[in-house]
């Protein structure tokens, strides 16, 4: 009789961890989705047209250094600068041109040999059905070139899922104080 009721124990015992297992809550690291289920919808081309103002100087400045390395006093370069940015994106190249967004980021002098920055910021856009939305942009922004190429990495808002490129060329630099009006071309799919 011991024998019967130990084994119905362990069998009771096994039953109920088995139980236990097969009901308790499974967490996963990653699943699988259709994209209807998130709303996707036909990926949209847009173009952006507009300016970035880098204020380095006067009483209003927008972009700080932040940093620097032992050499970038001495570097042709200027290598190991960091700058951190709240740049003004305008319609037209003035300063007093109607601001449509901010450049929030940082920019670093990365590249021992020519002027190169490393740019890791976000566009984030304050007009119409953009909006409270952001590109994030992240790449080498060669100084040299007339006409230099950043990856959009990403976005949120509209512009969730963002990918594309955005066009960079110098319209001014004032090679007094250090500030630069850059014109954008921004190219972006997006859902």
């Amino acid at each position: 009789m011991d024998q019967t009721l130990l084994k119905q124990k362990y069998t009771f015992l096994i039953l109920f961890i088995l139980g236990f297992l097969l009901h308790g809550e499974s967490y996963k690291f990653s699943r699988k989705l259709s994209p209807q289920s998130l709303d996707f919808k036909k990926q949209k081309l847009s173009h952006l047209h507009f300016y970035f103002q880098d204020i380095v100087g006067g009483d209003h400045p927008t972009a700080f250094r932040v940093a620097q390395s032992s050499i970038t006093n001495t570097s042709s370069t200027g290598f190991g600068f960091v700058v951190m940015i709240d740049d003004p994106l305008t319609l037209g190249p003035e300063r007093t041109s109607k601001i449509v967004g901010r450049a929030q980021g940082i920019y670093a002098s990365a590249d021992l040999n020519q002027v190169g920055l490393l740019m890791a910021m976000n566009y984030v856009f304050l007009e119409g059905k953009y909006n409270g939305s952001t590109l994030s942009i992240l790449g080498r922004n060669s100084l040299s070139s007339p006409m230099r190429e950043l990856p959009i990495v990403g976005g949120s808002g509209v512009f969730r899922f963002a990918r594309g490129y955005a066009l960079a060329k110098t319209y001014f630099f004032n090679t007094t104080n250090g500030d630069t009006v850059v014109e954008y071309n921004v190219y972006v799919q997006h859902y």
